[in-house]
């Protein structure tokens, strides 16, 4: 499975209403967190449709982020949106260097040992502030991996669409 280049890249969703003028809190994935303001123009999943949005002004805001779109100016228009993902186009977004990924990139993937063995796969990723680590789908259901290239992850091949790892499965 190679991965969509034209699907956005997901860098947060809308996790709630901020005041009363159509603000709305963010739940980024960027790190640092206030990242995603970096981008002047969003994409918002509604109904499994994406919509482009311009940010004209956000901030921090305590743990989260706030901001104000383009057309959306009440709080009953932001009420809609709750829990919708952030994305923005691929090519905003720099080039992953060398043994970087985008999560978004890794999700999906056949995880699999180094012996061919098919594991499952990639359901998600988790950061853990030490490492990431990925949620691995098997059918006896999820288990953990952390994402430490080298030791854990032997190899990411996005094109064939596996990562081969070293690891002891209970």
């Amino acid at each position: 499975m190679a991965r969509k280049e034209t699907q956005p890249v997901i860098l947060g969703r809308i996790s709630g209403l901020f005041g009363v003028r159509g603000w709305i809190k963010v739940h980024s994935y960027t790190d640092p967190c206030e990242a995603i303001l970096d981008y002047a123009t969003w994409l918002i999943e509604s109904a499994g449709e994406w919509r482009t949005f311009e940010v004209l002004e956000g901030r921090p805001h305590g743990k989260t982020i706030v901001a104000r779109l383009d057309g959306i100016d009440d709080r009953d228009a932001v009420a809609e949106m709750v829990q919708a993902a952030i994305g923005v186009d691929r090519s905003d977004m720099p080039v992953p260097e060398d043994g970087e990924y985008y999560w978004s990139d890794l999700e999906g993937l056949t995880v699999q040992k180094e012996s061919g063995e098919i594991v499952g796969t990639v359901a998600y990723l988790i950061g853990t502030g030490a490492n990431d680590v990925l949620v691995v789908q098997k059918d006896s259901g999820e288990v953990l991996l952390p994402f430490v290239t080298g030791e854990v992850i032997k190899d990411v091949d996005l094109t064939g669409g596996v990562v081969s790892v070293d690891w002891e499965w209970d």
